[in-house]
C-alpha cells in the first residue's frame, strides 16, 4: 500500500467518525430514516442538578473517632451506604461523593428530580446501624382451657347458624363477606375458583373430590371440621376428567380459637459495628468452591462476644444492618478470640457484598447537615438555553475569524471545529453506556464553551508557522507538514498545562469545579486530536499541486 492509499484510509476513518459524531450528537439528520433515527436517537446527555432542577446536600462527617488512617475507607464506606440507600429511593442517576472542605471531610448529594427535600434528609442523614442480636423464645399467656372450649363451641354454634341460613336461601356471598374468617376469599364472597384435588386440607379436599353425593351447585349439608375451623361449602362447577379434574368452590370459613404459639425473638446484646474491627471473606479448607465471611471484633467486643457465644450455644445470633437482617448463623461453640466465621452456603459475589455491607456497618461514620439547595427546574431550563445559545454564538465567531484571517486554511480548520463540537457531545451522550457516566452541568458547559476556543489554538499555530514557511520559499505541502512539526512542541506543553491545572482543580475543587475540571480535561484532549490529527489528514488528502498558484487561499505569499 502506498503513501497516497494509506492516505485515502485515513481520510475515510475521519469521514466515518464525522458522520457518526453528527449523527449522535444530532440525530433528527435521519429523522426520516425511522430504524437509524431510534438507534441514534438512544444515547442521551444525562443533565446535572443545575440544569434539571432537583436537591443539593451537603453534609460534615464527623471523623474524629476514627483513625487518620481509615478516615478514606470510612468516608468511601458511607458514600457506599448513603448510594445504596439512595438507589432504593428510585433517584435515577443521583451523584454522591466525598470532599474535603477547609479541613473537614465533606459529602455531597445531588438528587437530580427530586421534589421532597424532607424525605430526602430522612432517607440520607441516617447513620448506618450494625448490631447483632441473640435468639429468643417467647410463649404469649395462654387461654384457660375452659374458656378456650366455650368459645370454640361458640364459633360453631356461629357455623350452624350460618349453615341453616345458606340452606334456607340465604345469598351465600354476602354471608360469606359478612362472616367468613378467611381473609384470601371473603371479600369475593368466599370464591376459590378452580382448584385440583391436594390444594386444601384433606377433610376439604374429601368432599369436593370423593363424595359422589355432592353435586355442582349444592351446598353440603353438614358443616366440614379441619383444623383451621368450620367451613360451610359450596360446590359450583366442576371440569375436566380423572387426574385433571378441577373443581370451582366457595366457601365460609368460621375459625378455630387456638393457643397463642410461642414466638422467635431477637433480643439486642449490645454487639455493634462500633465493634467490629474488620470483615473479610476466606475460603473453607483454601479452596474456592466455598466461601466464608470471617469477622473480627475489638477487645470490647471480644469479650462481649464470648459471654454471648457461651449463653447461646445451638442457638442463633443475627446480624441486622439498619435493622434488616443480613444472617442469622448457629452459634456451634463458644468462641474466645474475637474472631468468628459466618457459613451459609455463599457464592462469591453473595460473600463479597455481605462483607462489604459489614464494613459500612463496622466504620459508622455520623453525619451532619451543613447545606441544602433546591434547584428549580425551570432555572436549569433557562440556563440550559442560554448556554447552548451562546455557544452556539461562540462557535459561529471562531469560524467567522477563522475563515476571514486563514482563508482555505480556516475553512479545514472550521470542518475540523464542527467534528470537534459532534465528537465532545457523542462522548457526552454514549459515555452513558460505560461505568464512567459524564453528567452535564453548567460549569460543564462553560468548560466545553471556552474549549471551543481553545480548539483553534492549536491550528493557529499550525498556520501560522505555516505561513513563515511559505514566505521563506517552501511549497505549500512541505510548509504544512513543517508547520505541524515545528508547532507541536508548543501545542502539546501548552495543553498539558491546562491539563495539569484540570487535574489540580479536580483535587481541590468542589462538586461544580470538579465538573468544569473533567470538562476542561476530555475538551482539551479532544482539541488536540481534532487539530493534529483531523485537521492534517483532511489537508494532505484535499491540498496539491493545484494550489501552488493560488496562493492567496492561505494567506500568504512567498517572499522575493
Amino acid at each position: 500500500m502506498n503513501n497516497r492509499q494509506k492516505l485515502r484510509w485515513k481520510f475515510s476513518l475521519v469521514v466515518v467518525l464525522a458522520v457518526f459524531a453528527g449523527l449522535i450528537a444530532y440525530p433528527q439528520a435521519v429523522l426520516k430514516i425511522p430504524r437509524l433515527f431510534d438507534l441514534f436517537n438512544k444515547p442521551k446527555v444525562n443533565l446535572g442538578l443545575d440544569l434539571q432542577g432537583g436537591i443539593h446536600l451537603e453534609y460534615k462527617a464527623d471523623t474524629s473517632q476514627i483513625d487518620s488512617a481509615k478516615v478514606g475507607d470510612a468516608m468511601q464506606a458511607v458514600q457506599d451506604v448513603i448510594e445504596r440507600r439512595v438507589n432504593a429511593f428510585g433517584v435515577a442517576e443521583p451523584v454522591v461523593y466525598t470532599t474535603k472542605s477547609a479541613g473537614e471531610q465533606r459529602l455531597i448529594v445531588e438528587l437530580a428530580g427530586v421534589k421532597d427535600i424532607n424525605e430526602a434528609k430522612k432517607m440520607i442523614s441516617e447513620t448506618p446501624f450494625l448490631e447483632f442480636k441473640e435468639e429468643s423464645m417467647t410463649t404469649p399467656d395462654q387461654i384457660p382451657q375452659d374458656q378456650l372450649d366455650k368459645m370454640n363451641a361458640d364459633a360453631k354454634a356461629k357455623a350452624e347458624d350460618i349453615l341453616k341460613q345458606v340452606q334456607a336461601g340465604g345469598d351465600f356471598a354476602q354471608l360469606a363477606k359478612d362472616n367468613s374468617q378467611d381473609p384470601g376469599s371473603k371479600d369475593n364472597g368466599g370464591d376459590l375458583g378452580f382448584v385440583k384435588k391436594g390444594t386444601f386440607v384433606p377433610e376439604f379436599d374429601k368432599v369436593l373430590f370423593n363424595d359422589p353425593d355432592f353435586k355442582d351447585g349444592q351446598i353440603y349439608p353438614q358443616l366440614v371440621e379441619s383444623q383451621f375451623g368450620w367451613h360451610i361449602i359450596k360446590k359450583i362447577e366442576t371440569r375436566g376428567a380423572g387426574d385433571a379434574t378441577e373443581v370451582h368452590a366457595a366457601h365460609i370459613l368460621i375459625a378455630k380459637v387456638i393457643q397463642p404459639q410461642p414466638q422467635i425473638t431477637w433480643i439486642s446484646t449490645g454487639l455493634t459495628g462500633k465493634n467490629l474491627a474488620s470483615a473479610s471473606v476466606q475460603f473453607k479448607s483454601q479452596g474456592l468452591s466455598e466461601p466464608e465471611v470471617s469477622l473480627k471484633f475489638d477487645d470490647a467486643g471480644t469479650k462481649l462476644f464470648a459471654d454471648i457465644t457461651k449463653r447461646d450455644i445451638g442457638k442463633r445470633i443475627a446480624i441486622f444492618l439498619d435493622g434488616e437482617i443480613i444472617t442469622a448463623p448457629t452459634v456451634q461453640s463458644e468462641i474466645l478470640n474475637g474472631e468468628a466465621v459466618v457459613t451459609g452456603n455463599y457464592t462469591i459475589n453473595e460473600a463479597n457484598n455481605l462483607v462489604k455491607r459489614l464494613n459500612e456497618g463496622a466504620l459508622p461514620v455520623p453525619i451532619s447537615l451543613v447545606g441544602q439547595q433546591s434547584v428549580e427546574a425551570t432555572l436549569g431550563q433557562v440556563s440550559l438555553a442560554t448556554s447552548l445559545k451562546a455557544g452556539i454564538i461562540g462557535l459561529l465567531l471562531v469560524i467567522i475569524f477563522m475563515l476571514l484571517y486563514y482563508r482555505f486554511l480556516g475553512l479545514i480548520a472550521s470542518f475540523a471545529l464542527l467534528i470537534y463540537s459532534a465528537l465532545m457531545i457523542s462522548i457526552f451522550k454514549l459515555s452513558g453506556f460505560t461505568p464512567w457516566q459524564i453528567t452535564l452541568t453548567l460549569p460543564g458547559i462553560a468548560g466545553f464553551i471556552l474549549t471551543i476556543g481553545m480548539a483553534v489554538d492549536a491550528n493557529i499555530l499550525i498556520f501560522e508557522r505555516t505561513k513563515e514557511e511559505v514566505r521563506k520559499g517552501r511549497n505549500i505541502l512541505s510548509a504544512i507538514e513543517e508547520g505541524f512539526k515545528r508547532a507541536w512542541t508548543s501545542i502539546r506543553d501548552g495543553n498539558m498545562s491546562s491539563i495539569i491545572t484540570a487535574f489540580i482543580l479536580m483535587e481541590m475543587g468542589t462538586g461544580f469545579v470538579k465538573g468544569f475540571a473533567v470538562m476542561l480535561i476530555i475538551g482539551v484532549l479532544a482539541s488536540m486530536f481534532t487539530a493534529v490529527v483531523i485537521t492534517r489528514t483532511i489537508l494532505r488528502f484535499v491540498l496539491g499541486p493545484w494550489i501552488e498558484d493560488k496562493m492567496w487561499l492561505v494567506g500568504a505569499k512567498k517572499e522575493i
